[in-house]
């Protein structure tokens, strides 16, 4: 059976989409066949390329699918309201999620910011979209993007109970942002994260590993070296 995954975060602007890119270019290198679904898209107006044109450059050939766009950098539900489009739902997401794991051997699921930001009005999340896939008899698992440094842990443990609360397992973490000169508490939380989530760290992805020159090519021994065995690569925890 095809491996459903919800790439989502403890924020915005954290790492969710090189992470994405990272773990399905992990993916490909192994053979399976990959698909990304972005259920909701804001701040790009139509045509103008977004998070999955980076993970197309990042990873390389992979099937993706965009279910709905929002021109204005907001919430889902607050740029779906505003823009006058109908809001992107859990069960559509989780209809495309389906539909695209017939197809595929890994389907990966990112989110917009984090784990709770709405859809819609009516309060429904990411953290919806599992209920919905195994009443389509899918299962789903949710990929976490931290900060590294001073109230990661916070966030992660927050995220990791409304995960909990939901049945909704918890593969592991990825800091998706690593500096080349870590402070005292970035090192102290590469133990403390698993320990406040209850779920392994599966990697850090260094600073500014995928700017605007870095190609598919140039990306993939990055992505080797920072993601855990777990997610295809050979990372492993260093000493803090």
């Amino acid at each position: 059976m095809s491996t459903i995954l919800l790439v989502t975060g403890t924020g915005t602007e954290i790492g969710k989409t090189v992470t994405t890119a990272a773990v399905a270019a992990l993916a490909r290198a192994a053979g399976r066949s990959v698909a990304v679904l972005k259920p909701a898209q804001t701040g790009m107006a139509p045509g103008e390329p977004g998070d999955l044109s980076e993970v197309l450059r990042l990873a390389g050939e992979v099937t993706v699918s965009e279910l709905g766009r929002f021109p204005e950098p907001l919430a889902p539900a607050t740029a779906a309201a505003r823009s006058g489009l109908p809001p992107v739902t859990p069960r559509q997401t989780a209809a495309e999620a389906a539909r695209l794991a017939e197809g595929h051997d890994l389907v990966l699921v990112e989110g917009a910011g984090g784990l709770l930001v709405r859809f819609d009005a009516a309060g429904t999340t990411l953290a919806d979209v599992p209920a919905e896939l195994a009443a389509l008899g899918h299962r789903a698992e949710a990929l976490v993007v931290v900060t590294a440094g001073l109230g990661t842990l916070n966030t992660a443990a927050l995220t990791a109970e409304a995960l909990r609360a939901r049945s909704v397992p918890l593969h592991g973490l990825v800091i998706g942002g690593w500096p080349e000169a870590p402070d005292l508490a970035m090192r102290c939380n590469l133990d403390d994260l698993p320990v406040v989530a209850d779920a392994p760290l599966l990697g850090a992805l260094p600073e500014n590993c995928a700017g605007p020159g870095v190609t598919a090519d140039a990306f993939l021994p990055v992505a080797r070296a920072s993601l855990a065995p777990a997610l295809g690569g050979v990372w492993t925890r260093p000493e803090a």
